[in-house]
């Protein structure tokens, strides 16, 4: 045997000493306190006395146990399983002494000894018969000294026994210990021819991985494109099949990766388009490539918009289709949004000229009837009849104009730090009465922190109550009207789903009824003007439409989402002001009575002949004018006499801002009363150019207090004091 075998077969007996002397050693010291079970039973009054032995012998195994863990070494290990033979063997022959020496049937535990040293560790020769003689020397040495033999043939047979045991532990010793260093050898033999195996077998890996690196990157880099892609993709077989999709295409579709494979693409796709899916399979076969928007299923019941971007290529010689998957759903959002917003300002620009026009005709209409009912007297009662049908039916399309105008932004707000709780509550004090008699419940849940918001508080008041009837008339059966607000702070995350609306805090208005619902086919033409679903005479269709526009004018966003057989809700966001509740202009109340001179410019004759006599009949002098142009150069005439101005304007020729900057320019201190059948208050820079605003159609009380309170601001009154009117031309 070579000096490299021997050493390497050496090593492992070492190693096989040192396991096996560790287990022996362990499993003397169990077996040591189990067979204590067996004192209990046999010779209970040396039961204590025993167990003590039996502790003691145990305690000293576990630590040559211990010990023998500390180093490999042959010697070494030997020196720790003869010592702990032969204290095992002397605590053996204690308890075959206490009972009767050579009599004793506890000599059997010799034997086990035998076993565990001699067959079971891997001793040489003369390691085994040096062990198995210091056991028999421990059992029959103190016997022949301190015992009388009187049992010839049991002491007899007790010794051959335990001589038997030992020739059969050697000869299983021997046997094993040949067969384990054969195998040891032809183990030290197969490593050898191992090693010259893995020298080749190294040779031709290497040449393996040459010929592999290219495709292994390859394989690395289409991976890491496939799952990492931030589209979805899939990959299908000529039939339409899934056979492969990448990690974003399940979060798109919300479905697991092996959930889909093996299921046809149409599955994803929405009923009214899978009738296109076998022709568009067919066209990418032949080699068109495809690009086009699909509308998809997802696990969760929703649907996502995707462009999708597809191509024939082949796998292994056989075509199949990979298709690209990109989520447009939040971009088809913006844009339905744009489009509705671009409908409505277009019908808006056209409600908002048809306004101003229908008002000077209301204007006209409700003062010449109030000149007539004046005129009438009281004893015509038929007449004021028929005068009082005439101003109501003016009335009601003067609040139908007004909802055009606040619908086409046309009617400028009036802007100011407001309470949307106060607001929230006048609103459903007033409507309790219809509330009540329709058997609806309405629950306010308001937040109490609530800033004050920017917004027109009698224009949100038309937005809640249209709303609020909206959700009335969906509860034929009665019901409950939920009104929430809340606090809400849209940060720039926020913002991708509020395109409509910039970073900040907004107050949240948010408007819930138990009703039928809205069907998802008309959801999108609910703000249209003019579109209702109730019957004839039942809704103009103008409600929603100004409630679009009164919350696009406070520069906020409306947000719908409804449920057949479970009620809508409409949010509404509006920007918070960081200034107070702003406070009430006080109402002239008073004598409207006056002497002044007035100059009143209107293209409108009729509105312009109406003012006049109005005026004319509280005592003040009036120089009325239809052209502008002509009213610039009058001005000029007549200015040191003009105690306030009274112009539209929206005219033809000369606008009536262009008119006030050339008044101004002549009288720099002339009162300006401006008044517009679309503008409700004047823009910031012209504040200080105009004292007040008439809003058409006015009635004569309107314009008379209004004429007042501008004169009574300008200077003490004196009516003793004041001026005629000139006399000059009338147009």
């Amino acid at each position: 045997m070579d000096s490299g075998k021997t050493s390497y077969v050496d090593q492992h007996v070492t190693q096989l000493l040192h396991r096996r002397i560790g287990n022996i050693l362990v499993l003397g010291a169990i077996l040591f306190l189990l067979l204590g079970i067996m004192d209990y039973w046999v010779v209970p009054a040396f039961f204590p006395q025993f167990f003590r032995y039996r502790l003691i012998i145990s305690v000293i195994l576990i630590v040559l146990y211990l010990l023998n863990k500390i180093k490999k070494n042959r010697g070494y290990h030997y020196s720790i399983i003869l010592t702990g033979t032969t204290l095992s063997a002397a605590t053996i022959e204690v308890m075959v002494l206490a009972l009767g020496g050579h009599s004793s049937n506890y000599y059997a535990g010799m034997n086990l000894l035998i076993i565990c040293v001699i067959a079971l560790i891997p001793f040489n020769m003369t390691v085994s018969v040096v062990g198995a003689g210091i056991i028999y020397a421990v059992y029959l040495v103190p016997i022949l000294l301190f015992d009388t033999i009187h049992e010839t043939r049991l002491f007899v047979s007790n010794n051959a026994f335990i001589i038997a045991t030992f020739i059969i532990a050697l000869t299983w010793r021997i046997l094993s210990q040949r067969s384990m260093l054969n195998e040891l050898s032809l183990q030290y033999d197969l490593e050898k021819e191992k090693s010259k195996l893995q020298v080749y077998s190294t040779k031709l890996e290497d040449l393996v991985a040459e010929k592999t690196q290219e495709l292994t990157i390859s394989e690395q880099r289409y991976r890491a494109l496939f799952d990492n892609a931030n589209d979805g993709i899939a990959v299908l077989d000529a039939k339409g099949t899934m056979v492969n999709v990448n990690r974003r295409f399940c979060e798109l579709h919300g479905f697991e990766w092996n959930a889909l494979l093996g299921e046809h693409y149409r599955l994803l796709e929405v009923e009214s388009r899978q009738g296109e899916i076998e022709d568009r399979l067919d066209r990418i076969l032949d080699g068109e490539p495809r690009v086009y928007e699909a509308d998809h299923f997802t696990r969760a019941g929703g649907r996502i918009f995707l462009e999708v971007s597809a191509k024939a290529i082949d796998l292994g010689g056989v075509r199949h289709i990979q298709t690209f998957h990109r989520d447009i759903t939040e971009k088809k959002r913006m844009q339905e949004e744009l489009l509705q917003s671009q409908k409505m300002e277009s019908i808006g620009v056209l409600a908002g000229g048809i306004a101003h026009d229908f008002n000077n005709i209301l204007t006209a209409i409700l003062g010449h009837a109030e000149i007539l009912r004046r005129l009438s007297g009281p004893a015509d009662e038929a007449a004021q009849r028929r005068i009082k049908t005439i101003e109501d039916a003016a009335r009601r399309a003067g609040q139908m104009v007004s909802k055009l105008l606040s619908f086409a932004r046309k009617d400028s707000l009036e802007m100011v730090p407001t309470d949307l709780n106060d607001v929230v509550k006048d609103t459903l004090e007033l409507l309790e009465r219809t509330l009540v008699n329709r058997d609806v419940k309405a629950v306010m849940e308001l937040e109490s922190s609530l800033p004050a918001m920017y917004g027109d508080a009698i224009q949100l008041e038309q937005v809640i109550t249209n709303l609020i009837v909206n959700a009335v008339d969906s509860m034929s059966a009665g019901g409950m009207v939920t009104v929430r607000t809340a606090l809400a702070a849209i940060d720039k995350d926020a913002v991708q789903h509020h395109p409509l609306l910039t970073e900040g805090d907004y107050a949240v208005l948010a408007i819930t009824d138990s009703g039928e619902g809205i069907p998802p086919g008309i959801m999108d033409r609910i703000f249209e003007p003019f579109f209702t679903t109730k019957g004839p005479g039942k809704g103009t269709g103008l409600g929603l439409a100004m409630v679009y526009g009164i919350v696009k004018a406070h520069k906020g966003e409306i947000r719908v989402r409804s449920e057949l057989g479970k009620g809508t809700t409409f949010e509404i966001y509006l920007p918070v002001s960081d200034l107070p509740v702003a406070e009430a202009e006080p109402i002239f109340y008073g004598d409207m009575a006056g002497k002044e001179n007035i100059l009143v410019v209107d293209d409108e004759k009729d509105v312009l002949s109406y003012a006049k006599e109005i005026l004319e009949a509280q005592g003040y002098k009036v120089v009325a004018t239809d052209n502008p142009i002509y009213a610039q150069d009058l001005f000029r005439q007549i200015a040191p006499g003009i105690d306030v101005v009274i112009t539209d304007m929206v005219m033809p020729l000369v606008s009536g801002r262009e008119l006030v900057r050339q008044f101004r320019k002549i009288k720099p201190d002339v009162k300006i009363i401006a008044m517009s059948g679309l503008e409700t208050g004047s823009p910031a820079g012209e504040r200080k150019e105009i004292q007040a605003f008439l809003k058409k159609p006015f009635e004569g009380v309107h314009l008379l207090s209004v004429v007042r309170r501008v004169l009574d601001a300008a200077q003490p009154r004196n009516l003793a004091e004041e001026a005629d009117t000139p006399q000059t031309p009338q147009s």
